[in-house]
């Protein structure tokens, strides 16, 4: 028996828009899976179960692939793919492999000669990266920057110099709480002609991509507490 293949199932960033972003070829891929790897198992049935895709779920074996997850568990966690049977990965938003755990599995599919299957769906990164009227040719995701203040000030310094010399877009990302913090913390290390995009709750009821300097974001209140939000920094 050949192995299965492993699907990369993108799934909704703000709740409450399973329908409007999954299109039909990547419901028909969750259908033809019995077995998921995903990060919250409570939040991955809630998802397939809001497709209405006529799969039974009580059916489907759902086991966790986290930040925690060590790399000699996946042969594992991937056994189901080496006996034949298709598997979805879910994340918690967005594209699995895309700053998530599900690039292990991804890995290890390849190593054992694998098919992976990347679905369309959202990915902030991209959509932000698309609204941003920034460089699109060359780009570079830092995912988090820092948690101590000082290396994240460097971090930032260092990410102006970059887009600078390589005319490069800069895009990094935080936790919902921490983004007042990383925003102020922009306004203080860069010069006021750098440029400022930022993409709050993509495709959710609060969604905003706005692009404007340092100097001008100085002027503006802007509310990023608790919303997910990916900045994007560029300068010449």
């Amino acid at each position: 028996m050949g192995n299965g293949k492993l699907f990369l199932i993108p799934s909704e960033i703000s709740k409450g828009t399973s329908k409007q972003i999954t299109p039909p070829q990547t419901i028909a891929a969750i259908k033809s899976c019995d077995y998921f790897l995903v990060e919250n198992i409570r939040t991955a049935r809630r998802f397939i179960s809001s497709l209405e895709a006529e799969v039974i779920i009580e059916s489907l074996q759902f086991e966790v692939l986290d930040k925690r997850t060590q790399q000699h568990e996946l042969k594992e966690l991937l056994k189901p793919l080496f006996l034949g049977n298709n598997m979805g990965i879910l994340s918690e938003a967005g594209c699995p492999g895309v700053a998530d755990p599900g690039a292990l599995a991804a890995e290890v599919a390849h190593q054992n000669q694998v098919q992976v299957v990347p679905l369309v769906g959202p990915s902030s990164i991209l959509m932000a990266l698309m609204a941003s009227g920034f460089n699109g040719q060359s780009f570079v995701f830092h995912g988090y920057l820092p948690i101590d203040k000082k290396e994240r000030a460097d971090k930032i310094k260092k990410m102006e110099k970059e887009s600078s010399r390589l005319n490069q877009t800069q895009i990094f990302m935080d936790t919902p709480y921490r983004n007042p913090a990383l925003f102020e913390d922009l306004l203080k290390n860069c010069k006021p002609q750098s440029m400022l995009s930022i993409a709050r709750d993509i495709t959710g009821k609060d969604e905003l991509v706005r692009t404007q300097s340092i100097g001008q974001w100085k002027r503006e209140k802007i509310d990023l507490k608790k919303i997910p939000v990916i900045f994007s920094l560029y300068t010449l």
